[in-house]
């Protein structure tokens, strides 16, 4: 991740400033404040504001004044007893704004999650940065035979050098022909005084997905942990879940007991339907069951003895 003088002189001016303040703050959160956290190549996070803490939840949920309880440990057990029963609305309280550098097709995915406000570079008013996303060797993998959204082995050697000066002369390539189009290389020079360069938001169209863009995302606690419990899984794809791990270290930061019970009970823990309930009830009480008695389909089946570590039991 590179920054030019000019962010890294921003940075510096944010980070020095000295507000005083009658609302909640979060001591840890604070001291990364602006901070730009790299994440894939050229991509960063920086948390840029946010509003409420711990105890704003708590006092959301009592409707009452103050600053919660004077006892952390009666504030854990209340926030365990909202996230436990499901009881959102509190954690809608607490709000939070990311400025976020990440390479268009993973922007693409993200923006699926419409329960935030965003705001992002505009190809049409500015150039674009001349940053592609390349994968490491480790994450350059072929396509998984039985995940048709997922990623199988590892490609390696010559293969993996092809797909990478694939990707990497492609990007450059249209990269180049964009600023020929626009009559204007990236900084901001004129290729030919006798051309009229192509209006920025037709050219545009030429880039590659992994080229980067940027955006203010701005979501409140309860949609930000949706967002983290899809994306900082194990399942989601490496380059979005690059960023959900960070994020989920600045929830932490944030908002330490509510990120304790999201870490138990929705990262952690495990949703069983009424059908997987009763089998884990005959398993608990060693009574025998099948595949066949169960009711559930064999990808149920396996969710479930895997949920429990039970792999003597899964189904090839």
């Amino acid at each position: 991740m590179n920054l030019t003088k000019e962010q890294q002189q921003e940075i510096k001016d944010q980070q020095s400033q000295k507000n005083s303040t009658k609302r909640v703050t979060a001591p840890e959160l604070e001291k990364i404040l602006y901070e730009a956290l790299p994440v894939l190549d050229h991509g960063f996070i920086r948390v840029v504001d946010y509003m409420g803490d711990d105890t704003s939840v708590v006092q959301s949920a009592r409707v009452s004044y103050g600053k919660g309880t004077k006892k952390v440990s009666t504030d854990s057990g209340l926030i365990k007893y909202l996230m436990r029963h499901w009881h959102s609305t509190p954690f809608e309280m607490c709000e939070i704004k990311y400025h976020v550098k990440l390479p268009i097709f993973i922007a693409r995915q993200w923006i699926r999650h419409r329960t935030a406000n965003v705001n992002e570079y505009s190809a049409r008013y500015s150039i674009l940065d001349k940053e592609f996303y390349l994968p490491t060797n480790e994450n350059l993998a072929a396509q998984s035979q039985n995940n048709r959204q997922g990623r199988g082995e590892v490609i390696k050697g010559d293969q993996a050098k092809q797909v990478l000066d694939l990707l990497k002369n492609d990007a450059q390539r249209t990269y180049e022909n964009y600023e020929t189009m626009l009559n204007q290389r990236y900084d901001g020079s004129t290729i030919d005084e006798n051309k009229i360069g192509l209006a920025r938001e037709l050219a545009r169209m030429n880039l590659t997905l992994n080229t980067y863009t940027q955006w203010y995302w701005k979501t409140d606690l309860l949609n930000l942990m949706n967002f983290l419990r899809l994306r900082a899984d194990s399942h989601a794809q490496y380059e979005i879940r690059a960023y959900a791990d960070l994020m989920l270290d600045t929830l932490k930061k944030w908002v330490p007991i509510t990120y304790e019970a999201f870490m138990d009970y929705r990262v952690g823990g495990t949703e069983v339907s009424s059908k997987g309930k009763e089998i884990v009830k005959k398993l608990i009480k060693g009574e025998k069951i099948s595949l066949e008695d169960s009711g559930l389909s064999k990808r149920e089946w396996n969710e479930l003895m895997n949920a429990f570590d039970l792999n003597d039991k899964v189904i090839e």
